[in-house]
């Protein structure tokens, strides 16, 4: 990391204070939208053992089956991470 800025006013270091906040939250986030991407992708596939099509989980998710198909893939990725 670098040395923090050796004349910022109060104004600036408050926002660069928030700025460090937003960030962590950002992260945050990001982590848990890829356990919950991992998560669906197990669901969506338990579904699919159980007999279930893309069509028919897609029907009961209000979206497409190409949207199910990514949910898949971008679980998949997540995995692999």
């Amino acid at each position: 990391m670098s040395e923090p800025l050796g004349s910022t006013t109060p104004q600036q270091a408050e926002l660069i204070s928030r700025l460090k906040d937003v960030r962590a939250a950002a992260v945050e986030h990001t982590r848990i939208a890829r356990e919950l991407a991992r998560e669906r992708r197990k669901l969506i596939e338990a579904l699919l053992a159980e007999g279930l099509s893309q069509a028919d989980i897609a029907r009961e998710l209000g979206v497409t089956r190409q949207a199910i198909q990514k949910m898949v893939e971008v679980g998949a990725e997540q995995s692999r991470r």
